[in-house]
């Protein structure tokens, strides 16, 4: 069986819910009641974050949810694979890998001309298949203000 992607529409939002707080309880930071609200408008097609159900065998097995930018640096739109998850009992199979491409290929569809993506310092394992799929270490901080109640 293989692992696809499709965008996520309402009808998944319990889906997507469950995946999103499992995805951030494990690596330790639990969602908050603004993060929350955020999972109605991903999975109801909000233009700068699109969402994606990925599915094994035609059954729920993650998601992922890219966020759109601009970056002159970057040379035009750029984006995050903000979150990425994949159910633990399908992990240690090469899915995560393909999560990854369908994730790249999906930023593509959409215009991303550079695609970023952060991990837990404390996950090795992912920053090993990370760097081997060709993302590279950029060695900068990535800081952060919540500015908005």
């Amino acid at each position: 069986m293989t692992l696809t992607a499709r965008r996520a529409t309402p009808a998944d939002e319990a889906q997507f819910l469950a995946f999103c707080r499992a995805f951030h309880l494990e690596d330790g930071s639990p969602l908050d009641d603004a993060a929350l609200a955020t999972i109605a408008r991903v999975v109801a097609d909000e233009p700068l974050a699109p969402a994606y159900m990925l599915e094994h065998g035609g059954q729920p097995a993650g998601f992922f949810v890219l966020t759109i930018g601009y970056s002159v640096e970057n040379g035009g739109y750029d984006g995050y694979i903000d979150d990425i998850y994949l159910t633990p009992g399908l992990r240690g199979q090469g899915l995560g890998r393909r999560a990854v491409e369908l994730a790249i290929e999906a930023a593509r569809a959409v215009g991303i001309r550079a695609l970023l993506l952060e991990v837990e310092a404390t996950n090795h394992r992912a920053y090993a298949l990370y760097e081997k799929m060709g993302f590279i270490d950029t060695k900068r901080r990535l800081l952060r203000q919540i500015i908005a109640p």
